[in-house]
């Protein structure tokens, strides 16, 4: 099987945990051996662990995994859980006699689907939730769309949360004289998302809660409209770009600091008061060959907004009670779709 995921990284494992109680997850990015790491954070609103130390004058060198988790701040505590995998199967930093696991984390805000609606305890990825991602990760093609991180996932939500469409994890890789970059992107952007090839809108805002129209946020704020009042912090794009190129830590934050053009590229609008959009970039040199950045550059702009693309067409859509979150696979001509909901 021909693999044009984050998995064509040699040393990397994905695995998600899809919560069956309400739409939510968490999904994890594992290099048990290590990866030279980076990250990059462009969103205003972000919730973020252990980024730090993945500056270039910051001692540690390497990482052993990124979770990205549903659940807002409440979701960094899947990263409990994929450290107790990790000391468990002996990975980790020596300290001594004992083996500390570096796990970055990023999360999104998925709480307005369904976790609002909880009598009980609310439903949040948890450390449990973050070893079983673990549990279920593998060298196998990524699996993407309403999974893991995705599964409580939307796009779109300047004309209200009410109006926007379903997000999720995308993926995609490509090889270049001997050297692979791929990303993996969880989708849960404010902005609409386009093709970064043809310019179409693909999955965004749409006119009002029971229509498939889509309303061009970028149009509609150039046209004067006004966007309703969107809850702080509620929205946010999280990723990994990997290469297996040979990395410093400068390279790495480099890789991740020029992925976000790739959002750039296919979200608007991006990097936004109210998103908390974070990159991480992850080397871990088994192809031996040097970075050539030039290339590696250009390489992590195309994949990480080819992975934008991926989130939105394979997402499935989402209903819950009265509330509607259409997918894109329906929607052949977006900008033609004048049928209610049904």
């Amino acid at each position: 099987m021909k693999n044009f995921t984050l998995t064509r990284i040699p040393g990397l494992l994905v695995g998600h945990f899809t919560d069956t109680r309400r739409p939510t997850g968490c999904t994890v990015v594992l290099a048990p051996y290590g990866a030279v790491a980076g990250v990059d954070v462009r969103g205003a609103a972000p919730g973020t662990r252990e980024t730090d130390l993945l500056a270039p004058g910051n001692s540690v060198q390497q990482v052993h995994a990124i979770l990205l988790s549903g659940g807002s701040a409440f979701g960094l505590d899947a990263a409990s859980g994929v450290m107790r995998w990790l000391e468990e199967h002996g990975h980790g930093l020596a300290v001594g006699p004992v083996r500390v696991p570096i796990v970055p984390a990023a999360v999104v805000f998925d709480l307005l689907v369904d976790d609002f609606s909880q009598t009980g305890p609310r439903i949040r990825p948890d450390a449990q939730a973050g070893y079983r991602a673990c549990m279920n990760a593998s060298s196998t093609p990524v699996l993407q769309g309403s999974v893991g991180a995705g599964a409580g996932a939307t796009v779109g939500k300047m004309n209200g949360p009410d109006c926007a469409m379903k997000g999720g994890v995308g993926s995609a890789a490509l090889t270049v004289n001997g050297v692979t970059v791929a990303a993996l992107v969880v989708c849960n952007a404010l902005g609409d998302v386009v093709d970064p090839l043809t310019g179409q809108l693909l999955a965004g805002a749409r006119c009002a809660p029971d229509r498939l129209e889509l309303l061009d946020i970028r149009q509609a704020q150039l046209s004067g409209h006004v966007t309703p009042q969107v809850p702080l912090g509620s929205n946010t794009t999280i990723g990994v770009v990997a290469t297996d190129a040979v990395l410093t830590k400068p390279q790495a934050q480099r890789l991740a600091q020029v992925a976000h053009d790739g959002l750039a590229r296919s979200i608007r609008p991006v990097h936004t008061p109210l998103d908390g959009d974070t990159l991480f970039a992850l080397g871990t040199g088994t192809s031996g060959q040097a970075a050539d950045m030039m290339l590696l550059s250009t390489l992590a702009a195309e994949v990480t907004a080819m992975a934008v693309v991926q989130a939105v067409t394979t997402a499935a859509e989402l209903r819950l009670g009265q509330h509607w979150w259409p997918a894109l696979s329906p929607l052949h001509h977006p900008h033609d779709a004048q049928a209610k909901a049904p």
